[in-house]
């Protein structure tokens, strides 16, 4: 499946999220269904993460309610029963970057650009973005990558665990496809439970974090400050 519009780097806006989220739903009903692979829409990019314009005039609420339909649509995701595969061309980055982490797995160009360079605009990492990055890498280098914000390439994301291969940029649709005809051959009924019984080992820590009272999504004056700066430049430069 395809994710974004295929404009402006895929970044999603609420209602992506929402319409991600009442897809992998409905997909998790689907009794036939062995894998499921999620690529951005066209040729070029994952996704940049959320529409950031649509927060630029925005309140408070609407901007919480954003961050709320995002992680529904990642848990969304993760709750998939068949095993997940993120192919990441390009850019992954912020709620994209995110949105790979919830896959099972991830194999990635090596040229491609995967991080989490959020906090630098007054967002604050919720807990379960924070997990999701320290329960593939482990918390030193979760602390690296979200407190400095950097973005790595393909070979790095494997070396730090962030992704599972890299492979060069023309290889990408054969590497994904053989590594989807590698997870489906065993017997269906073996995959769901081997799934399940790596859930199991991180499911406290998804269910403590959801306990957790939800905080704001940001300092908000800072953020529109400092994304209103950024989105200048990036229409200044594209």
């Amino acid at each position: 499946m395809h994710v974004g519009t295929g404009r402006r780097a895929n970044a999603l806006t609420t209602r992506d999220w929402q319409a991600l989220a009442a897809l992998f739903d409905g997909l998790a009903r689907d009794a036939s269904l062995g894998a499921v692979v999620v690529t951005g829409r066209g040729t070029h990019t994952f996704s940049a993460g959320s529409d950031m314009r649509e927060w630029l005039s925005a309140d408070p609420a609407e901007i919480d309610g954003s961050f709320a339909a995002m992680e529904s649509a990642l848990s969304a995701v993760e709750r998939l029963p068949v095993p997940v595969v993120a192919q990441v061309r390009g850019s992954a980055v912020g709620a994209g970057c995110q949105l790979a982490c919830a896959c099972d797995l991830r194999i990635v160009a090596e040229d491609a650009r995967i991080g989490m360079p959020i906090a630098r605009w007054g967002i604050l990492i919720p807990p379960t973005f924070a997990a999701r990055i320290a329960l593939l890498t482990g918390p030193a280098t979760a602390r690296d990558l979200l407190l400095t914000g950097r973005v790595v390439d393909g070979p790095e994301a494997v070396r730090l665990h962030l992704a599972t291969a890299s492979v060069p940029a023309a290889d990408l649709d054969t590497a994904t496809a053989d590594l989807v005809a590698a997870i489906t051959p065993p017997p269906a009924a073996a995959i769901g439970p081997a799934k399940r019984a790596v859930d199991s080992v991180i499911a406290p820590t998804r269910d403590r974090l959801g306990q957790l009272p939800a905080g704001p999504a940001a300092d908000y004056d800072s953020m529109r400050l400092s994304l209103s700066s950024f989105l200048k430049g990036v229409t200044h430069t594209g």
